[in-house]
């Protein structure tokens, strides 16, 4: 019987990087969870990991702390809709990423899930014979993510990624739309409009449209990347079914 991967988690407080970890667990995987010492560990409530700490940008402390996993999730990121200085946004999620998959590489893992967004993916094109669908195959053009710090940090971690599996690497890159569900516990952003929307406590309301997953899903999803997923190529889940490409 083979034997079921370890599996290295960064962003394992988050929404996302928590409900990955229950499901790691579900699955059978032990996993190592990467959490800073002032973390809010609510969302990993009943879960079994171990917990280990290193600088996101420190390539050389993430590999030590990865080394004995088979699987690295990046899941981490920092994600606002709006901040003062967006600097320390593009260090953590453009440079942190370079630095997370390196050390994930030197520490001989086999398979490197990285968690870009739905963000980054380009919009349906209307052409003479009608609208043509957008899909995970095509990036989204420069011009527009540019204005979205969020979006456009995100765009330039998957330049990344998609460098490092040209150079080999074994990356894999995962797109999920705004998640909804369980273990949501700051909330985020997107949770916090659900949120302030429930309390009547938005102070205006946009003609605009967003596509929702079940955070479940996504994270079965990063599981099914992992397992089935194409080296250099990406995978969406912006419905409520996630299946493996």
């Amino acid at each position: 019987m083979p034997r079921i991967p370890k599996c290295f988690v960064t962003g394992a407080t988050g929404f996302i990087g928590a409900n990955l970890v229950h499901e790691l667990n579900a699955a059978g995987h032990e996993v190592k969870a990467l959490v800073r010492e002032d973390s809010d560990l609510r969302g990993l409530g009943g879960a079994e990991f171990e917990a280990v700490r290193a600088d996101l940008r420190d390539r050389a402390a993430l590999a030590e702390v990865i080394r004995g996993c088979d699987w690295c999730f990046h899941v981490a990121a920092s994600y606002h809709l709006w901040l003062r200085d967006y600097a320390p946004m593009y260090a953590a999620n453009v440079d942190g990423t370079r630095a997370v998959l390196e050390a994930a590489a030197d520490a001989g893992c086999s398979r490197i899930v990285y968690t870009s967004t739905v963000g980054t993916l380009a919009l349906p094109k209307e052409t003479d014979a009608g609208v043509e669908p957008a899909d995970e195959s095509r990036t989204a053009p420069l011009e527009q993510v540019r204005r979205n710090p969020y979006k456009h940090s995100k765009w330039l971690a998957e330049e990344v990624a998609r460098e490092l599996a040209g150079k080999g690497l074994p990356v894999v890159m995962v797109n999920p739309s705004a998640p909804v569900g369980p273990r949501d516990v700051k909330p985020t952003p997107t949770g916090r409009i659900v949120v302030d929307f429930l309390n009547r406590a938005l102070p205006a309301y946009l003609d605009t449209g967003l596509n929702w997953v079940h955070v479940r899903f996504g994270a079965q999803g990063h599981i099914l990347a992992a397992e089935k997923g194409r080296v250099g190529s990406a995978t969406c889940w912006a419905t409520r079914t996630a299946t493996g490409r």
